[in-house]
């Protein structure tokens, strides 16, 4: 059955009695299989049109670790441009190459490896239009996606494809989770990296990041709006403050008793192997060998949920932690610290 059918099927008046000439009657009035696909291909061809003249190229140096390559996309009129931190992350020198075929020095304005995302920037009088950012809470499964970039160093490469599942995590190089990750199977190869993900309006949606090898048509990019935090972050600080409380800890699983005693929201905890001396834990009275079950008042399962809630937010402030100590669940308050840089 084509997909005109299917098209006129779904018109108006398909009932017992007259369907079959309201299906006859839409399927010669609806549109058909070519009018469909023109339409798909109208809006590929406006998108990639709007957004191509963003997207640039970066070939990266590293000092005795030789060179890399990647994508990117300006964001700001005055040169700013988002990319991925593994693509600049420890660069010597980054060089881009605009849509026009210029090719200038950018300054890495600062990277951070927890939500690989970052930020370059260069300087010029002309010739660079950002791209329109989307809402990426407004993205919805199975909508157009479309991908631009340059894999392999082949200039402006456009792939389309649909957003196939939304809200995945994935681990960082830095072991932390992104969360709120877009998953599509518009197709991603090596150089594509730190490029924009568009929908049928042009809008940027994501910022492509990883596939999974060997898998096929499974690849994912940094929700757009993940990127408007952290890209307002580093260009006003360089980097991304987060809050810690100096510990080495491990997920553990709890005894099915102690969650019925304690009546906790999780099943999981997490277990303190090493303290920091002098750090914010061992001056809240932690001790090895406790388990952390929850941080004002949110349930911690294991550690991702530890680092979601160690915010910048929390540092220098006093905050309720809630441990197991054995079987006895007490109450403690932590004041976590800054996050030390490098």
């Amino acid at each position: 059955m084509s997909l005109s059918s299917l098209v006129g099927m779904a018109g108006p008046g398909f009932d017992q009695t007259g369907g079959l000439a309201d299906a006859v009657e839409s399927k010669a009035t609806g549109p058909n299989d070519g009018e469909l696909l023109d339409a798909y291909s109208h809006a590929v061809i406006h998108a990639a049109e709007r957004v191509s003249p963003s997207v640039v190229h970066l070939a990266v140096e590293h000092n005795g670790r030789g060179r890399g390559s990647g994508s990117g996309f300006v964001f700001t009129s005055n040169g700013y441009i988002l990319t991925n931190s593994h693509v600049v992350h420890g660069a010597s020198h980054v060089e881009v190459t605009l849509a026009d075929g210029r090719k200038l020095p950018a300054d890495l304005i600062g990277d951070d490896p927890e939500t690989d995302l970052a930020v370059v920037r260069v300087h010029s009088s002309s010739g660079l239009p950002p791209v329109a950012l989307g809402d990426s809470q407004a993205v919805r499964v199975g909508q157009l996606a479309i991908a631009i970039g340059h894999p392999y160093g082949f200039q402006c490469t456009v792939t389309a494809g649909v957003v196939s599942a939304l809200g995945r995590s994935l681990r960082s190089r830095s072991g932390r989770l992104i969360d709120d990750v877009l998953q599509t199977d518009a197709a991603l190869n090596p150089g594509n990296s730190g490029g924009p993900l568009v929908n049928s309006r042009g809008e940027t949606i994501g910022v492509n990041s990883a596939v999974i090898l060997p898998a096929q048509g499974i690849c994912f990019a940094i929700a757009i709006n993940t990127a408007k935090y952290v890209a307002g972050r580093l260009i006003r600080d360089g980097w991304v403050r987060r809050s810690r409380i100096g510990v080495h800890v491990q997920s553990v699983t709890l005894p099915t008793r102690v969650i019925r005693r304690h009546n906790l929201a999780t099943e999981g905890g997490v277990l303190i192997i090493a303290i920091e001396p002098g750090g914010p834990a061992e001056h809240a009275g932690i001790e090895e060998g406790d388990v952390i079950v929850a941080l004002d008042g949110h349930a911690i399962a294991g550690i991702d949920d530890l680092h979601r809630d160690l915010t910048d937010e929390r540092v220098g402030v006093r905050t309720p932690l809630s441990i197991l100590r054995g079987e006895t669940k007490q109450e403690l308050i932590i004041i976590p610290h800054e996050v030390r840089r490098g």
